[in-house]
């Protein structure tokens, strides 16, 4: 398989387990949550290992080493990118595997078990028309105080959602046109969805506007915008005015 391929199928199929987990009725909450990222992160890290053993990898459901740093190569994954979605038996969750080429996530597959969906950068297809109101995807639970303030600024509809890929993917899908986060994130959170952006010519940076860069000594990623590229200038500008 090439690589684009592998990611797909990994997510594919790390997505397919975790809905057996779920689906075995001997989990609940957060047990169920712990022991879908633990099975699904075995499943994905060994496979990495087995099918790319020179490539460098970091998950968050493993223990992160220094050895990834002097590789080219590094597979970034996310085994369940939204537990307490998962747990709670929603479709707003999703499986992350992205390989970043230096720093650059250049090939990944945002899997969304829930929807029966794998998103990925070697098939991208055309984004839908954008709504006539735009729509910014924000945490169902805790929307930051920066995405309220620009949408309000820019007449944008905020829209709840779970985990990090389903936000990104709804902008993917033309099921909103802006996500814009400043909650704090790590590598694992937007790599993939980063890459899946980008191949299908979305915009995707830092919100000063700066690239995103992977694979660094301290994964921690303070914030992310992912959006048409018609929505780029304006919302960096309004987040910009706000300090």
């Amino acid at each position: 398989m090439t690589d684009a391929e592998l990611a797909a199928h990994l997510a594919e199929v790390a997505g397919k387990i975790l809905l057996e987990v779920r689906g075995s009725g001997v989990f609940q909450s957060k047990s169920l949550g712990k022991a879908g990222d633990e099975t699904a992160n075995q499943f994905l890290v060994h496979a990495l290992r087995e099918q790319r053993p020179e490539d460098g990898l970091l998950s968050e459901e493993s223990k992160d080493t220094d050895e990834r740093l002097a590789k080219s190569r590094v597979w970034i994954v996310d085994p369940v990118d939204g537990t307490r979605e998962y747990g709670e038996e929603r479709a707003d969750w999703a499986v992350h595997v992205a390989l970043c080429i230096d720093g650059r996530p250049e090939i990944g597959a945002v899997a969304l078990p829930g929807l029966g969906l794998v998103l990925r950068t070697d098939t991208p297809a055309a984004v839908p028309d954008a709504a006539g109101t735009p729509r910014m995807v924000v945490s169902r639970t805790r929307p930051a105080a920066e995405a309220v303030s620009v949408a309000e600024t820019i007449g944008a509809e905020l829209v709840g959602m779970g985990s990090a890929g389903a936000k990104a993917m709804a902008v993917v899908r033309g099921e909103a046109e802006i996500y814009l986060h400043t909650g704090g994130q790590y590598e694992w959170d937007s790599a993939a969805p980063a890459a899946v952006a980008l191949a299908h010519g979305l915009h995707a940076s830092r919100i000063d506007g700066s690239p995103l860069t992977y694979n660094q000594r301290d994964t921690y990623m303070p914030d992310l915008l992912i959006c048409r590229t018609e929505w780029a200038d304006r919302v960096l500008e309004e987040v910009a005015r706000l300090g």
